[in-house]
């Protein structure tokens, strides 16, 4: 479970913050991530209740932001959203799609004290 490293990782940037912005406790962090991010989201709670004890983000409410997959059709030269990383165009029909959105894992935002 990969969360679980994410997480610690999550809590080392929390950690480095504090020290530069001089705060004591993180309160509520909002995480960015993409539907393609690889991130099971019911894991990452999970690892986020277990990592946090006893650190800057003990008792700190995880906020996750889903983001959904985005891509540019080579086809019809659209922005388009999509579900699977292998969808056809929902525009055209072209197999030709790059993925633009949808990849992300990051810190959006915290709320400290």
């Amino acid at each position: 479970m990969h969360e679980m490293s994410i997480c610690e990782g999550v809590v080392l940037s929390l950690e480095s913050e504090a020290q530069k912005q001089n705060f004591q406790k993180v309160k509520k962090v909002w995480l960015t991530v993409g539907i393609f991010s690889g991130v099971e989201i019911d894991a990452l709670r999970f690892g986020w209740d277990v990592v946090t004890r006893n650190s800057i983000a003990d008792g700190a409410e995880l906020v996750v932001l889903e983001e959904q997959g985005q891509a540019w059709c080579m086809g019809c030269s659209k922005h388009v959203q999509i579900e699977n990383r292998y969808d056809d165009c929902p525009a055209c029909g072209s197999h030709r799609l790059q993925v633009t959105g949808g990849e992300i894992l990051s810190i959006k935002e915290i709320e400290v004290e």
